[in-house]
């Protein structure tokens, strides 16, 4: 029997629908009373009986958020994401979703609820990205309680997010570049910038480089792993996030000399260092061996040398798009280009560098000029 209906007084019915059986293999029923007439009360069962039908629990579930989140994490979360994943998840929750959303019951947020947060975070001038960020996170737990059958739809489903905003590419220009690694000369991260500026290494990957990663005999570098610094503090190595990230390149004889260099330094370090050096095997570390902070690199080294130098105030990760705008402002193909990059493909790579083409579109327009004037 799926569900019956029982008379329980004047215009009072209860409406019991069968929800399957318990661990002792007894038979479970949800129940309600319906006020009104037997056919509100047949209405209702009809309704909750198409709702079992679809899937839909027929009891609300009673867990917290806040619980849910913790239960999402632990037991999907963790062993699916990455290290530095995983921690931006949970950081992101804790920032945004868990003080306005985590004390209310699952069945009980609601899409005008969670757009609610949403505009909060973008009054409090949270970018786009973040909001959006925030909303995977919190749509992909939301969408684990469906599946579980905790939620009867995901209502992040059905809020509007912020208008993505296409950032603005920062560079160098060649000239600019080639004035930031003069300031640079002398730095004890001088070979790093170099790198960066050549190579068009993410910083990831430059600090996670190795020197079984480099041939100075061969002038050839590969990128094999990265490293990711987690919220709570500490690091880990792991594998690029792609196929195409994973990648070799040739580099310059300059570079080639500036990494010898930074390699008798680093020796001498390690020298000096004694047992409390810890060998990681880092093309770039502290005297210490351990590997960069990206902060300390930024602050303490990119920033003074940048300023100091009297150049545009760009980041420190804008090195790697120097990178590709010089590379294809002198007409170097945007497919060796994207390789270079480490790119999924040569569509992002025009996508992210637009602002080069159009001297590209002149140059070509120049050319068939040249090739197409009569004699």
């Amino acid at each position: 029997m799926a569900g019956q209906i029982v008379k329980r007084g004047e215009n009072t019915w209860l409406v019991r629908v069968f929800a399957g059986r318990d661990s002792k293999q007894k038979r479970r029923y949800v129940s309600k009373t319906i006020r009104g007439t037997k056919k509100d009360a047949q209405k209702y069962l009809n309704q909750k009986l198409r709702e079992k039908d679809l899937g839909i629990p027929l009891e609300q579930s009673k867990e917290f958020l806040d619980d849910f989140l913790d239960r999402w994490l632990s037991d999907v979360v963790k062993g699916r994401v990455r290290p530095n994943t995983y921690s931006s998840y949970e950081w992101v929750l804790s920032a945004y979703v868990r003080p306005e959303l985590g004390s209310r019951k699952l069945p009980d947020i609601k899409a005008p609820d969670i757009q609610r947060l949403y505009r909060q975070m973008r009054d409090k001038g949270l970018s786009a990205r973040t909001i959006r960020y925030a909303h995977t996170v919190l749509s992909s737990a939301l969408g684990q309680a469906v599946k579980w059958h905790l939620l009867a739809v995901n209502p992040c489903r059905h809020v509007e997010l912020p208008k993505k905003q296409k950032p603005e590419v920062g560079y160098f220009t060649a000239e600019q570049a080639r004035a930031f690694l003069a300031a640079a000369e002398g730095d004890r991260l001088y070979a790093l910038f170099l790198v960066a500026i050549e190579c068009g290494l993410r910083p990831e990957e430059y600090l996670a480089l190795r020197w079984k990663d480099v041939d100075l005999e061969r002038n050839s570098l590969q990128v094999r792993r990265v490293i990711n610094f987690l919220k709570g503090g500490g690091f880990v190595f792991d594998d690029p996030k792609t196929k195409t990230s994973r990648r070799s390149m040739h580099i310059s004889d300059q570079l080639a000399d500036a990494l010898a260099a930074k390699r008798r330094e680093q020796l001498e370090e390690r020298m000096k260092a004694g047992p409390v050096y810890q060998d990681h095997d880092l093309v770039f570390a502290t005297p210490l061996g351990m590997p960069l902070s990206l902060p300390n690199v930024r602050n303490r080294h990119f920033i003074p040398i940048r300023d100091a130098a009297g150049l545009p105030k760009i980041r420190l990760y804008d090195l790697r798009h120097t990178t590709a705008t010089m590379m294809l402002a002198e007409g170097i193909h945007p497919k060796v280009v994207s390789e270079r990059l480490g790119h999924d493909g040569v569509v992002i790579t025009l996508d992210t560098y637009s602002h080069v083409l159009p001297n590209l579109q002149k140059n070509a327009t120049d050319f068939m000029a040249r090739a197409l004037a009569r004699k």
